[in-house]
C-alpha cells in the first residue's frame, strides 16, 4: 500500500508518509481543504514549531521592548520582546492580574512593565514586583504572578519564537549557518522599498510544495530557467530544512565563494533554504529575501518578501534579478492547484524520485508532527 495520510478531518486514522520517496504518495488532497486539518495544523505544527518574528533592528536599545501576537489573528497570542542588556527575552504580554495587554506598542522600558489596568508591575526579567492593594491577600505572590516566558533564539540579526518548540532552535538553522555563515549576513540592511507583501487564494502549504521544487521551473518561469543550468537542480536534505542549489548557467552572475566554502568551484546563483515549517531564505549575490509564508485561513495565504542587501550592484542581475515576476508566475499556477485539489476525482499524487525530494521531505515531516500528537 502507498505510504500516505489516511485520515477523517481530526487525524484519527493517520498514516505517516512513506520515508522511501519512489513508494510513497503525497498528502492526501483534504490537507488542504479541510477546516478541521487547518485547524489541528496551527495547533500542531505552528505553536510548536520556531516562528520568524522580526529583526534587531526593533530592539537596539537596552530595554526595548516589541509587542507582538504570534501568527497574527489564527494564532493570536500576545508576547513581548525585550531587550536585557543585550540578551533578547520573550515573555507573555498579558497582565497576571486580570489580562489585560501591558504593552501595546514599541518602547523603552524606564523602570518596570506596568499594568495600566490596576497598576500591577513586573521587572525586566517578567518578575512580580507590585502590586497595590494586595494586603491580606494568602499564598502571594507566586511563580503565577510572573510573567510566562516564551522559547525564543536569534540568529544572525534575525529573531525567532515559538509556544512550545518541539526541539531546540539550533536543530533548525545549523545547515543554513554552516553553509552560508561566511556572509556578513549581519551587515545585511532592510530595504523597504524591495520587500513586498502578496495575497494568495491557496493553502500555505501548496505555496511550500510548489518552492520546494524545481521541476516547474522550465514550464514556469522562462526568464529564471534562462538563468539557472537546469540540469543540474539538486536538493539537499537536512532534519528539519533543506536547500536547493541553483546553479548558474555560463555567463550569469553567481557568489564569489571562499576557498573554505563547501560550494568552492561551482557556479553557485542561488541558496535557496527552506526552514521548516514555513520560512524561506533565499541568498542572493545582492544579498538575502526572507520569504515569510503565514496562513490567514484554511485557503488564504499572505507571503512576505523582506529584502536584505548586501550588494546593491548586484539587485538587477541573475537569479535574484526579477522576484516579483517570478512570484507572480508562483501564485498563479498555485491559486490553480487550489482549485484542482477540491476535485471529487483527485486524492493524491506522486513524487518524482529526482525532483521533488523537497516536498517529500516537507510532506514527512508534517505527516510525523501531526501523527504524534494524535497518538497523545
Amino acid at each position: 500500500m502507498l505510504g500516505l495520510f489516511s485520515y477523517n478531518d481530526t487525524f484519527n486514522t493517520m498514516k505517516k508518509i512513506d520515508s522511501d520517496i519512489t513508494k510513497a504518495a503525497t498528502l492526501q488532497a483534504k490537507f488542504y481543504t479541510s477546516e478541521n486539518v487547518f485547524k489541528d495544523t496551527l495547533e500542531n505544527i505552528f505553536a510548536k514549531n520556531w516562528q520568524f518574528i522580526t529583526d534587531d533592528s526593533k530592539l537596539k536599545e537596552n530595554r526595548s521592548a516589541f509587542p507582538f501576537q504570534f501568527l497574527g489573528n489564527l494564532l493570536p497570542e500576545p508576547l513581548v520582546l525585550v531587550n536585557n542588556e543585550g540578551h533578547i527575552n520573550c515573555f507573555s504580554n498579558v497582565c497576571t492580574h486580570r489580562g489585560n495587554l501591558l504593552i501595546n506598542e514599541p518602547c523603552t522600558i524606564k523602570k518596570n512593565i506596568t499594568c495600566g489596568y490596576h497598576g500591577r508591575q513586573f521587572d525586566i526579567c517578567g518578575k512580580f514586583k507590585f502590586m497595590p492593594k494586595t494586603e491580606g491577600m494568602q499564598n502571594f505572590p507566586s511563580a503565577q504572578d510572573d510573567l510566562a516566558e516564551i522559547a525564543v533564539a536569534k540568529w544572525k540579526q534575525f529573531i525567532f519564537a515559538s509556544l512550545a518548540p518541539n526541539f531546540e532552535f539550533n536543530e533548525l538553522i545549523k545547515e543554513v549557518e554552516e553553509r552560508v555563515g561566511w556572509m556578513p549576513i549581519e551587515t545585511f540592511q532592510y530595504r523597504k522599498d524591495l520587500s513586498k507583501e502578496y495575497s494568495i487564494t491557496a493553502n500555505w502549504a501548496l505555496y511550500c510544495d510548489n518552492y520546494l521544487e524545481g521541476f516547474h521551473i522550465p514550464f514556469i518561469h522562462e526568464d529564471l530557467n534562462a538563468v539557472l543550468d537546469f540540469n543540474s537542480y539538486d536538493v539537499e536534505i537536512f532534519k528539519y530544512a533543506n536547500l536547493q542549489l541553483g546553479i548558474a548557467s555560463d555567463k550569469d552572475i553567481c557568489f564569489d565563494l571562499p576557498k573554505n566554502s563547501k560550494d568552492y568551484g561551482k557556479k553557485i546563483a542561488a541558496y535557496y533554504f527552506w526552514v521548516f515549517p514555513n520560512l524561506m531564505l533565499n541568498f542572493y549575490p545582492w544579498g538575502l529575501s526572507v520569504n515569510i509564508i503565514t496562513p490567514i485561513s484554511v485557503n488564504q495565504t499572505k507571503i512576505q518578501f523582506k529584502s536584505y542587501v548586501w550588494d546593491e550592484s548586484k539587485l538587477n542581475s541573475g537569479a535574484g534579478a526579477d522576484l516579483h515576476k517570478v512570484e507572480l508566475e508562483d501564485e498563479k499556477v498555485v491559486q490553480q492547484v487550489q482549485k484542482g485539489v477540491v476535485s471529487r476525482f483527485y486524492e493524491y499524487g506522486r513524487f518524482s524520485p529526482s525532483m521533488e525530494k523537497g516536498v517529500h521531505h516537507f510532506h514527512t515531516l508534517l505527516s510525523r508532527f501531526l501523527d504524534v500528537q494524535t497518538k497523545k
